[in-house]
């Protein structure tokens, strides 16, 4: 059975948020219309270009045409931005501009016709009124649009990138809290009862007979302990680290099986200061100790393999037991626990399986490798 970790889904460039950050120009169509209005009319009437007697024609002719060129503008680019801005980003100003040009040249033309229908523009300067405002329409559509455009682009980038550093600081905080988890669970396998007696019994017995194998025995599981406490304060930690916990445990769960626990370690020195988790490989040999060896009078053999591919670390435990499913395991126990450490560590980059070959059970784990 193959479980592969999936990188989680954090892609925050999404249409949903450009709609989002676009979609607000409608919340401020109103005032901007009432503002460039007004901006366009004290610019005329601070120059001299119109009379006072014409100030109400004129006021009335600019906001014709700052609504039949602004809120068509507003739609186009909000959708426009939507279909586009993440499929073309490069383009994307581009493509706004040409809008922008396009709305000002339509909405000059109904502007000016609907001055000439209601009589304000004289008959026969339609054309002339047309093509003479036109530039100026362009010009103040492109500046106003680009310009608001850039500002949402720039909200909307900022928004982003919070938005990515809390995902970031959530995904960390569940990674210190599924080690801690990992470490709590394997803390209180060392001092469960059983194993505690066991170990102290043992060493109890060897004390007559071997006292030198029985006060390493004593240094091993204090130094079991302590890595166990001490984990939580590291996210990752040299490969030779983490094998001479694991030799230590099965050095420890040697002197109460014996014979029936046999195992082998074959790794090169020279992955010795690759970085893995913490407590990561001690969990996979744990496993078989627990549920093979224990559970047999013959014991089993259990075989502990590193390689290195392509940039990428393998970490193999092999034992001759009846095999188990990956799928039963709990999530917040054990080999569960690993899948979800790995996830969050190197996301889809970290796998975990268990197969049979050869009427042998594999586990294995592997992830890009880190020096």
């Amino acid at each position: 059975m193959k479980c592969e970790t999936q990188k989680p889904a954090s892609s925050l460039a999404g249409n949903g948020q450009v709609r989002d950050t676009y979609g607000s120009f409608f919340a401020r169509a109103f005032w901007i219309v009432l503002g460039v209005t007004l901006l366009i009319f004290l610019m005329f009437f601070s120059q001299g270009f119109i009379k006072l007697s014409e100030t109400g024609q004129r006021l009335v002719a600019i906001f014709v045409y700052s609504v039949c060129i602004a809120l068509p503008s507003m739609v186009l680019l909000t959708q426009v931005s939507i279909r586009y801005a993440v499929r073309f980003p490069r383009t994307i100003v581009l493509i706004q501009a040409l809008c922008l040009i396009c709305t000002a040249s339509l909405g000059a033309l109904a502007a000016v016709s609907v001055l000439w229908i209601s009589g304000i523009e004289g008959r026969g300067r339609y054309w002339i009124a047309y093509w003479t405002d036109l530039p100026f329409s362009i010009v103040i559509t492109l500046a106003i649009g680009m310009s608001v455009s850039s500002y949402e682009t720039l909200r909307y980038r900022l928004q982003a990138a919070t938005l990515e550093a809390r995902t970031r600081q959530m995904e960390q905080e569940r990674a210190y809290k599924l080690l801690a988890e990992a470490e709590l669970s394997s803390l209180e396998s060392r001092i469960h009862p059983h194993f505690l007696f066991n170990t102290l019994n043992s060493i109890a017995a060897l004390i007559p007979m071997d006292p030198q194998r029985a006060e390493d025995t004593v240094g091993k599981l204090a130094s079991l302990l302590r890595f166990s406490l001490n984990a939580q304060h590291s996210g990752l930690v040299p490969l030779a680290q983490e094998l001479k916990i694991v030799r230590d445990y099965l050095e420890i769960e040697s002197t109460r099986f014996g014979p029936r626990l046999r195992y082998e370690i074959i790794v090169p020195a020279s992955l010795d200061s690759v970085k893995v988790p913490p407590l990561a490989l001690q969990t996979l040999v744990e496993n078989s100790v627990k549920h093979v060896v224990a559970q047999r009078t013959e014991g089993a053999s259990v075989q502990i393999t590193g390689a290195m591919e392509s940039g990428r670390i393998h970490l193999e435990v092999i034992d001759d037991g009846p095999g188990f499913s990956l799928g039963a395991a709990a999530p917040e126990h054990g080999l569960g626990n690993l899948a979800a450490r790995l996830e969050l560590l190197f996301g889809g980059a970290g796998q975990f399986e268990v197969t049979r070959e050869s009427e042998h059970t594999i586990a294995r784990i592997s992830f890009p490798a880190e020096l």
